[in-house]
């Protein structure tokens, strides 16, 4: 059932999101640290080249620059159009072109079945109305086209990250969902209902060995990811919090270790694919 939803209220919390994302620097975070992830999703996803696509949640183009590469003509849609400036690089060091354009996953600016295949790549997920972000996937893909989605599991790292974070961030807005559960099949399934065939799931794991020590990726995480700098904004006049927080993420990070040689830490997603009924 479609949830109602006070229009005032979520246009703040809209801008709220929009001014998160733009916090810190995520296109280093999607480029440098998984860029592995587009490509992977593009390539599960079936992509050929000459097929419309759609980009939800794009950000600065990881999942959109790999699917132009395919020879696709791609739109790259996010509600935060500050990180276009990176994808806009990003696209012209790879010497493809995509349409970049702002837009609301919970409300995308295109008529009905409009393309070919519809990604999202750990973005879609951040939508704080699951069923209406899912609505929106269905309605704008063709019937018989694909969806495609790539997002952080609950029970993986990143999962743990933001269990981590809740007791310092503010309460979340009533009715807005956590993220993570995009990482679960059954969530999903449920999302988009019988509206899809074919929907075939697997969970893989991303290495990331960027860091030295735990200590170094928490530093980092706390400069260059949005939702982290916002917490630390929350608890900024309460240093024991502030403190308290370091260790916290300095700790996961560590219990994620296994490296012998610097830090190497295992990142588990979902990647789900599924067509739309003809």
């Amino acid at each position: 059932m479609t949830q109602t939803i006070d229009t005032t209220a979520d246009r703040a919390l809209k801008a709220k999101h929009r001014a998160m994302w733009a916090l810190g620097d995520y296109p280093s975070v999607a480029i440098e640290l998984i860029p592995e992830l587009g490509p992977e999703l593009v390539a599960a996803s079936g992509v050929r080249p000459g097929d419309r696509v759609l980009d939800v949640a794009a950000g600065a183009g990881n999942a959109a620059v790999p699917a132009a590469l395919t020879g696709a003509r791609v739109v790259a849609s996010d509600l935060t159009p500050e990180l276009f400036v990176a994808g806009r690089e990003f696209a012209a060091r790879h010497g493809v072109d995509v349409e970049w354009e702002e837009g609301d996953a919970e409300a995308l600016p295109y008529d009905d079945g409009t393309f070919d295949v519809v990604l999202s790549c750990i973005g879609v997920m951040f939508a704080p109305h699951h069923q209406q972000a899912a609505d929106e996937l269905v309605r704008v893909c063709r019937p018989g086209g694909t969806i495609g989605l790539l997002s952080w599991t609950p029970q993986g790292f990143v999962g743990d990250m933001f269990r981590t974070m809740k007791p310092y961030a503010p309460p979340p807005p009533p009715g807005a969902q956590p993220a993570v559960l995009w990482g679960d099949e059954d969530h999903v399934r449920a999302l988009l209902g019988d509206r899809v065939t074919d929907l075939v799931t697997r969970r893989q794991t991303l290495t990331c060995d960027r860091f030295p020590t735990p200590a170094a990726w928490a530093e980092y995480w706390k400069t260059a990811y949005g939702p982290t700098i916002a917490v630390y904004r929350h608890i900024a006049d309460d240093p024991e919090r502030v403190a308290a927080l370091d260790r916290d993420l300095t700790a996961l990070a560590a219990r994620f270790d296994h490296g012998t040689d610097g830090t190497v830490m295992d990142w588990e997603y979902l990647v789900l694919t599924a067509r739309t009924r003809s």
